[in-house]
């Protein structure tokens, strides 16, 4: 299990009075010693955005500080939890929840996972160009594109991931196809698909927050092909980060309720 040190958390009212709950970011957590940095990179991004909010870190597993732990150390203080998560699978609907009903001390919200939102949709484009995807191939007959997934049981999670390709489509101008690590398609399978189509000029987006097996199998399977990089610190996922956090403080429902809010 990897260690970090965070930052200096102030306590409630430190910064000038203010009270605004505390930012919980709730990443997944990966064996990659990369994922961490990133995860802290984009937290930093976060705090430079909201100078003043106390944001800090807690992990599903893998990864310390895990989110027990980081809820433990807010005992009478509110929350607000982020979870950098890209839909709405078992992570979201029972892990989260789970972890406040156990820190009763803390009153928490969970707010929406990541995506889809049109933000997200501006971090993928990012990260595609970065990897060489040429923006004049919209509307070209023989560009595709594979938006490479985790994968989930839960078809919500599925139903998430699937409007994110469209919305990717409509900002690419040519077809967003989701494929998966652990379920159907894969990304071979996808590019096969593609490729019977006419579709050679072919990218791999990767729809992971860091870096991560998942992630390194998706750009493995892309290999030659242009493959994008997780989304990562990316500026927009920064923004995303605290519209999630201002939705859910400025939602009207109860404490230690899941927010499954609407991208706006």
């Amino acid at each position: 299990m990897h260690r970090t040190r965070q930052p200096h958390r102030p306590a409630p009212g430190e910064h000038g009075g203010s009270t605004a709950p505390t930012l919980v970011a709730v990443a997944h957590g990966s064996r990659d010693p990369a994922a961490l940095g990133t995860v802290l990179a984009l937290l930093d991004r976060v705090r430079e955005l909201r100078p003043g909010l106390d944001v800090t870190l807690g992990h599903i597993e893998l990864n310390e500080p895990l989110l027990p732990d980081t809820l433990n150390g807010l005992r009478g203080a509110d929350a607000v939890l982020v979870p950098l998560l890209l839909g709405r699978g078992h992570h979201v609907k029972h892990d989260l929840p789970a972890a406040t009903a156990a820190a009763p001390a803390v009153r928490t919200r969970i707010a929406a996972p990541l995506g889809p939102h049109p933000l997200l949709v501006e971090a993928l484009y990012g990260r595609l160009v970065e990897a060489g995807w040429d923006p004049a191939d919209r509307g070209g007959r023989g560009a595709a594109v594979v938006l490479a997934a985790a994968g989930s049981r839960d078809p919500d999670s599925a139903q998430d991931t699937r409007r994110t390709a469209r919305m990717l489509a409509e900002r690419l101008g040519v077809p967003v196809v989701p494929a998966y690590a652990s379920a159907a398609p894969t990304v071979p399978a996808a590019l096969r698909a593609l490729a019977a189509r006419g579709r050679h000029r072919t990218a791999v987006a990767s729809y992971f927050t860091a870096p991560g097996r998942f992630a390194s199998a998706a750009a493995t399977d892309a290999a030659p092909r242009i493959a994008a990089a997780p989304l990562g610190a990316h500026p927009a996922m920064a923004r995303l980060l605290l519209h999630r956090y201002d939705q859910a403080v400025s939602a009207t429902a109860p404490a230690d309720a899941v927010r499954l809010l609407a991208s706006a």
